[in-house]
């Protein structure tokens, strides 16, 4: 018995009664076939958006249903290129649910459905590799395959006691797209094919010369678009000119002698803009219909939307010939789609649309106003009830929340689709959870139903009610950081940071940003810039800090000395209010409603089956105890990067301290500045040693360029302001800036350099890092830090003298000389400063000494680094700008041509390079852990909370990742999913 006839039939409560549901099932499809016989079938699946809102009639309170039973087990092929038409229908397939990559997802289960016994038109399905080889062999059917189309053909003929093309027993046709992953709307669909002058007399004489003739009249319509390539609106337009003509307003007014002159004129448009006529013959019509829809693969829209969206490495997509059912026979049938639970909320309610009288398509193009389920349930109860039977059914089967369409024909039912429902992130976590509390799914199947960008939702600020606005959207830009944002616009760092400060909500609009501005950013609830793409400074520092921005809106013109900015022919002044969406890009007018971030119940619930899963720590990058106590909060396990560069920035005398610091010339200068800074550093590391007591802190020594620290702006403006902050001449200034101008700074004097050169600047840190320390742990906290050196990438060793000093400065003795690594000078310079804030404090505590691996070099020689390091944190950001040669301040020039044109398939910056950058991570972890057994190993990039990037790590056999404090649930998430 194959698994799938055992899963229902265990469902089965009482034997007597699974018997009569199965002999019920059996009578209903037969009277379902012989009301196709007589009523030839032609219906339009429905297609009601997916979004559709509506009643959520409450679900049935009786206990869970016996399952139907199999008509016919489900067989299970082997996929394999010789067979390539699969027939389903009739209470048996050839195929099932698991087979979505040879038969596409609508295939895949309709063929499921089927099996099990539910009321499915029969069909069959071209596979995608069919449609592979059409493209191969230059868009023509390939040898055979028609053959096979005629062949499964005449079996649903044969089931269905009708004939494609027989005007006294016609069958109809609907052709249909169907790729692996659902692409909504993206490919093409044919209805209500077979039909010519003899059929549709043939169905009038049955059905009804209204039926006949209006399903005729779509036909020429949709037929003429996807298959001949004759533009929609020429059919419309006849279409309006009759109803403008008659003097009514809706296609269901028109009457069937309308329809006839209709199609008449539609067939004249064939001829005036091909030059041809309609092609009458049903079977020409299938054959060119199949190749239409193989066309779609690769249509513009296709092609964009796989993009958009990161779908790769299908063959194609698979099509589907199913007779047709329809919901236009009267007010005995009708049409609709539903999910059975709220896709918004999760509540367990159905939630869906239905339409009398009616096809999908009145639903899509909102000719009619569909009606709440309950319309359904009063007007054709025996068909709801065996719809809501039919929903518990495919919810336990699929153990998944559902998405229906379904047709109603003369009060029977036919099922024409089902997938899993797409769901907001609320509603995502809420059905994971409540079906673990149903038990019909495990935990494990839970954490690895939601996903990650369903918690993306749920950790940032959204709007209420996102379609409200949409006529004040003025702008777009980049969703460079999700979430919403409600402000008033300021345009410099120093007004965000004064408006902040008397409570305001600020949106900070600049025309890009710089480190100089991080004060600002931090204040402002929102980001918009005119330049810069997604890896630019604002799109960087927001994500990290979880605040909502729009870059690289194009759109705006910002006039900063003004405080204006030009979007259109609209002015917008500074306090005005003004809304962003990070997850769309939009910039919208005025004061907008937010609904703010919370950790429900269900979610907590979730993270904890989660943590209980997976296998790899989340840490966060956190640089100041505010950024540490949210990170907790979010279930950090630790930081794992600490940059001490951003706490220069917090006020004017820190800032001061350091480009005097910078502008030194000699040692004790140099070290006077420094003195200024120390205890700056050392209470903001008091902070976040204790926001996470008990935790690790892992803390990098200063990195970036000195040039970071200086003013922006015009040369004058500079030298004006550093001789006032410093007190130096002007002319020492001048030389001073000469001597630290680099071609390429990313690549010059940065990182463990500066500690190097400058050692008296690894120690202050260092001395602040210990002596917060120790007073922390002398107040009962529990301190764990780890120093981090950054950019080593020389274990060649330099020559380097050691002196002792002895008396009054005086040289007493030469000790000796020694060969040190890049990473042993630091480390030696760290152990050293340790020793002696341990005994001037008297008190002491372990520590870790590691580096950064962020240059290719450095994961090439990594066994040599290890030897020194006791951990290595991978810094993705610079070691994939390193291993691919991309500036990260200028990839946004191409990146966009290299991503459209496949030659990337993401950015690299966010989506880890996994054949490239990936490969030297696992390089370097396997040679630093053969020479340090014991070397804990993470990473700190931006590609640590990025789900696929944070597989390929757990993979890898990394101990932690480390990312923004807003991403660690996500992160968290898909360790765990990586585990399952």
């Amino acid at each position: 018995m194959s698994s799938i006839v055992k899963d229902i039939m265990i469902r089965s409560t009482a034997n007597d009664v699974r018997t009569r549901r199965i002999l019920k099932k059996e009578k209903l499809y037969g009277d379902q076939i012989e009301v196709l016989r007589v009523q030839p079938c032609s219906s339009i699946a429905s297609r009601c958006s997916a979004g559709a809102r509506g009643f959520q009639p409450k679900r049935r309170s009786d206990p869970p249903l016996p399952a139907q039973a199999l008509l016919t087990p489900v067989s299970d092929p082997t996929p394999t290129t010789k067979k390539r038409v699969f027939n389903f229908g009739k209470g048996r397939s050839e195929g099932n649910k698991s087979m979505k990559s040879l038969l596409g997802g609508k295939g895949a289960n309709l063929a499921e459905m089927a099996s099990i016994g539910l009321s499915v038109p029969p069909g069959l399905t071209i596979s995608t590799e069919a449609c592979h080889e059409y493209q191969q062999v230059g868009k023509k059917l390939p040898p055979g395959l028609w053959e096979e189309i005629l062949q499964g053909l005449k079996i649903v003929e044969e089931d269905m006691g009708a004939f494609l093309g027989d005007p006294t027993r016609p069958l109809l046709l609907s052709v249909r797209s169907g790729a692996a992953i659902s692409m909504p709307g993206m490919m093409d669909t044919v209805l209500n094919l077979g039909l010519n002058d003899e059929v549709v007399a043939g169905l009038a004489a049955k059905s009804g010369d209204r039926f006949a003739y209006d399903s005729y009249r779509r036909f020429l319509d949709m037929f003429g678009d996807v298959v001949m390539g004759i533009p929609h609106a020429l059919f419309e337009e006849k279409l309006e000119m009759m109803k403008s003509g008659k003097g009514i307003n809706l296609d269901t007014d028109l009457s069937a002698s309308d329809l006839k002159e209709l199609v008449e004129e539609y067939k004249g448009v064939y001829v005036q803009s091909r030059g041809e006529k309609f092609p009458s013959d049903p079977i020409k019509q299938l054959e060119l219909a199949v190749k239409a829809v193989f066309d779609s693969w690769d249509s513009p829209r296709a092609v964009k939307y796989r993009s958009i969206n990161q779908i790769m490495g299908l063959k194609g997509t698979a099509v589907n010939i199913q007779c047709m059912v329809f919901g236009n026979m009267g007010n005995t049938s009708g049409t609709g789609v539903l999910f059975t639970r709220n896709p918004s909320t999760g509540e367990n309610k159905l939630y869906g649309e239905f339409l009398i009288n009616a096809q999908g398509e009145d639903v899509v193009a909102g000719i009619r106003t569909p009606e709440h389920l309950d319309v359904m349930e009063k007007c054709m109860p025996e068909a709801y009830k065996e719809l809501v039977e039919n929903c518990e059914i495919l919810e336990r089967h699929y153990k998944d929340m559902m998405d229906i369409e379904f047709t109603v024909q003369e009060e029977r039912l036919w099922m024409l689709q089902c997938r899993a429902g797409k769901r907001t992130g609320k509603g995502a976590v809420k059905i994971a959870v409540d079906m673990v509390k149903e038990e019909r799914i495990d935990s494990r199947a839970a954490v690895k139903m939601v996903e990650p960008q369903h918690l993306d939702q749920l950790l940032h600020p959204q709007f209420e009610d996102p379609s409200s606005y949409k006529e004040y959207v003025v702008a777009k830009g980049l969703p460079a950081s999700p979430g919403a944002a409600v402000g008033q616009v300021v345009f410099s760092t120093e007004d965000a940071e004064a408006w902040h400060a008397q409570g305001k909500s600020v949106i900070l609009v600049r025309t890009e940003t710089s480190p100089e501005d991080v004060g600002g950013m931090h204040a402002a609830v929102g980001i918009l810039t005119a330049r810069g793409g997604m890896t630019s400074h604002a799109a960087v520092v927001a994500r990290g800090w979880g605040k909502c921005c729009v870059s690289g809106c194009a759109d705006i013109r910002v006039n900063e000395s003004e405080k204006v900015v030009l979007v259109g022919d609209k002015l917008i002044h500074e306090g005005d209010w003004l809304s962003l969406n990070g997850s769309t890009g939009e910039v919208i007018l005025e004061k907008q409603a937010l609904a703010p971030p919370a950790m429900s119940a269900d979610l907590e619930t979730l993270m904890s089956w989660a943590d209980e899963i997976r296998r790899i720590k989340v840490m966060a990058n956190a640089d100041t105890p505010e950024d540490a106590a949210t990170a907790r909060n979010n279930g950090a396990q630790g930081i794992g990067l600490c940059r001490t560069e951003h706490m220069f920035f917090a006020s004017d005398e820190r800032i001061k301290a350091v480009r005097k610091m910078i502008m030194a010339v000699t040692v004790e200068q140099r070290k006077a500045a420094l003195d200024v800074l120390l205890p700056y550093q050392r209470a903001d590391f008091e902070g976040i040693f204790r926001a996470m007591d008990g935790l690790p802190v892992t803390i990098r020594l200063l990195d970036p360029p000195l040039h970071e620290f200086l003013p922006e702006g015009d040369i004058d403006e500079i030298v004006k302001e550093l001789t006032t902050d410093t007190g130096t001449t002007e002319e020492e200034v001048y030389s001073r800036i000469e001597k630290l101008s680099e071609v390429n700074p990313m690549l010059g004097f940065r990182g463990c350099r500066l500690g190097i050169s400058y050692p008296e600047l690894s120690e202050m840190q260092v001395r602040a890092i210990f002596q917060a320390a120790i007073s922390l742990s002398s107040q009962g906290i529990r301190v764990i830090p780890e120093i981090m050196v950054p950019l080593v990438g020389t274990p060649q060793a330099s020559h380097v003298s050691i002196y002792e000093w002895r008396g009054q400065g005086r040289v007493v003795s030469l000790m000796m000389d020694v060969w040190l690594q890049e990473l042993g000078h630091q480390v030696r310079l760290i152990r050293a400063v340790a020793k002696t804030v341990f005994l001037e404090m008297g008190s002491s505590l372990s520590y870790k000494v590691g580096t950064m691996i962020e240059v290719p070099r450095a994961a090439l020689v990594a066994d040599e680094i290890a030897k020194e390091a006791e951990f290595f944190s991978f810094g993705t950001n610079d070691l994939t700008q390193m291993t691919f040669g991309y500036s990260r301040d200028d990839v946004g020039k191409f990146l966009p041509i290299y991503l459209s044109k496949g030659i990337l398939q993401n950015d690299p910056f966010e989506v880890l390079d996994q054949k490239g950058v990936g490969q030297l991570v696992k390089m370097a972890t396997e040679k630093g852990r053969a020479a340090r057994p014991s070397l804990k190993v993470g990473i700190c990039g931006e590609h640590g909370g990025e789900p696929s990037s944070v597989a390929f790590f757990a993979e890898a056999g990394l101990d932690y990742v480390s990312c923004s404090p807003f991403r660690v649930p996500i992160a968290r998430l898909a360790a765990a999913q990586a585990a399952v």
